[in-house]
């Protein structure tokens, strides 16, 4: 088997590589390819992750490579975990949207909206050379946010895709410890769109015991998710830590101007790695990985490709087409929920009628994703104002004028397919 991994600078890297490494025989990868255009990051994360492969036995073959066609050539699965524009582009996504007096956030609202407007281009570029020169019968693992976009942009396109996001895992792990039982025990059964997600039921060993543990640690789940504990009581589920975007919408957007930036904190966790990775001497992902971000990203990777290579039937929660999964929901909209996965891809598990005050949000959203979309694919600036009108965290005609403006000027470099600004060669 064959794996090529586009973005294989990123500092996740080695943590995806030790995952393929550990379960190697299992999904049988042969050759690895790390794909990344930045030199530099090419070259650290690729001596490290040969290190890591070296130490731990790995009989096959790594190729570092800034060259796309060589890394897709025959490759059976194409992970993708790209970022355009980079950390510099993050921080606009998080800053821009202030001065508008909107949240800044790289992943939903205006700022995920100016990442999603870079990235489709981009992913949809990549495709096509999958699409060209893999295995007739590749799949696409997307890791590259906004990952319900871009998944929707892929689907769209006619690609083999799955669109995966580290939540739904991190969920089942830290129930598992509250439980004390192992994660393999542990099913969450959550609904939803990517980043705007339910934990409706927990199941142990297939009884339900998310009312259990709202009872006993209701308190500490919602402190980690952002929210109130009566919230969480009322609804009776347990948001994802992204829908305190939503919910506290004010507290978070006063705390934001007057705080760091996350992506400031990031360019610095990066710099630390980076040099961490230069050294010769280790040959094991860092313990300051873990503040990187992503947790468990490798295993529900690697889990998902092993399902699919072996046509196991496992289920995992995937960003995949409704199809009629979700009442009230459009047949191509793609939903965040748990799917049975085997060589075919993911069919969703039937999901129970979703309550209206959960509902309402998802189909609100998923307007906005829909002309994000397009707009991405399009460049047309009418509908990056529309998509911003449709938002909830938006939703006003001078603020979705005025970001509009400041989102494609800020992203000029980035977004070929819009007219230049005025102003802007």
């Amino acid at each position: 088997m064959k794996i090529a991994v586009i973005g294989g600078g990123s500092t996740y890297t080695p943590e995806l590589v030790s995952g393929l490494s550990r379960e190697r025989e299992r999904i049988g990868v042969r050759d690895l390819v790390l794909h990344d255009i930045d030199e530099e990051r090419r070259e650290v994360v690729g001596g490290l992750a040969s290190r890591m492969l070296a130490r731990q036995g790995f009989a096959g073959r790594l190729t570092v490579t800034d060259d796309l066609d060589r890394a897709v050539d025959g490759a059976d699965f194409v992970l993708i975990q790209i970022r355009v524009g980079g950390q510099e582009a993050r921080l606009s996504d998080e800053t821009v949207p202030l001065a508008c007096g909107c949240i800044g956030q790289e992943t939903t609202g205006a700022g995920g909206l100016g990442k999603a407007l870079r990235t489709v281009p981009v992913v949809l570029e990549i495709a096509e050379r999958v699409r060209d020169r893999a295995a007739s019968d590749a799949w696409i693992i997307d890791f590259t946010n906004p990952v319900g976009i871009v998944t929707r942009g892929l689907l769209g396109e006619g690609h083999r895709a799955l669109g995966l996001c580290n939540v739904a895992i991190t969920f089942q792990r830290r129930f598992s410890r509250l439980l004390g039982v192992a994660p393999e025990r542990v099913f969450v059964d959550q609904v939803g769109l990517n980043h705007l997600s339910w934990v409706r039921f927990v199941r142990l060993d297939g009884r339900d015991v998310l009312p259990e543990l709202l009872a006993e640690h209701g308190d500490e789940l919602a402190r980690e998710v952002g929210l109130s504990r009566r919230l969480l009581d009322e609804l009776g589920v347990l948001p994802s830590y992204y829908l305190h975007y939503f919910y506290g919408h004010d507290q978070v957007l006063a705390e934001q101007l007057e705080g760091v930036p996350r992506a400031a904190a990031v360019v610095e966790i990066e710099r630390e790695l980076l040099e961490l990775y230069r050294d010769p001497k280790l040959v094991e992902k860092p313990a300051l990985l873990e503040q990187r971000g992503g947790a468990y990203y490798s295993e529900a990777a690697i889990g998902l490709v092993g399902s699919i290579a072996a046509d196991a039937g496992d289920v995992h929660v995937v960003d995949v087409r409704n199809a009629g999964t979700v009442e009230g929901m459009a047949y191509e909209d793609v939903v965040e929920v748990p799917a049975r996965i085997d060589r075919t891809g993911g069919t969703p598990l039937p999901q129970p009628p979703v309550a209206p005050e959960l509902l309402g949000l998802m189909q609100h959203v998923t307007a906005y994703e829909r002309l994000a979309l397009e707009a991405a694919k399009s460049g047309d600036p009418v509908l990056v104002r529309k998509a911003l009108l449709a938002h909830p965290l938006v939703g006003q005609e001078a603020s979705a004028q005025d970001l509009a403006d400041r989102l494609l000027e800020a992203g000029a470099k980035h977004l070929p397919q819009f007219p230049a600004p005025e102003g802007v060669a």
